[in-house]
């Protein structure tokens, strides 16, 4: 969600720090390729012809807490948006997702206005899957 507007290094850190807290369960799943390819072809170009790098989950994170405010706000809130999206709770993307909104200076009021956002865009897939389904 609004990922087109980080610039073309930004969207190459988000997508090497997507796909690192997408396997810090484990391998990644077919839905969450398929998380990380939508969210990709979100970002136009620039992302679709990514290359994943070797940097450090630290140095991911670390190059984001010196962007702004609105950039922390929505590279955590697309992480978090990514980590719901299979059926399967996984304790370690929770904390990770966490450790990511400490390091961004995120508070829990603002965590809770992202959480809101994601769960209704959310709740509007459903629903459009379920009317489009009728």
């Amino acid at each position: 969600m609004f990922l087109s507007l980080l610039s073309r290094e930004e969207k190459h850190y988000f997508i090497d720090l997507l796909i690192k807290v997408i396997a810090v369960d484990g391998a990644a799943s077919e839905t969450e390729l398929q998380i990380i390819n939508r969210l990709k072809h979100e970002m136009g170009d620039d992302a679709i012809r990514f290359r994943k790098s070797s940097q450090s989950m630290d140095k991911l994170i670390e190059y984001f807490t010196e962007k702004p405010k609105a950039t922390k706000n929505l590279v955590f809130m697309n992480l978090v948006k990514a980590s719901l999206y299979d059926e399967f709770y996984s304790v370690e993307e929770h904390f990770l997702i966490e450790q990511i909104q400490e390091k961004f200076g995120i508070s829990n009021k603002k965590k809770a206005e992202l959480m809101k956002i994601v769960y209704a865009d959310r709740d509007l897939r459903e629903k459009a899957k379920r009317v489009i389904a009728e």
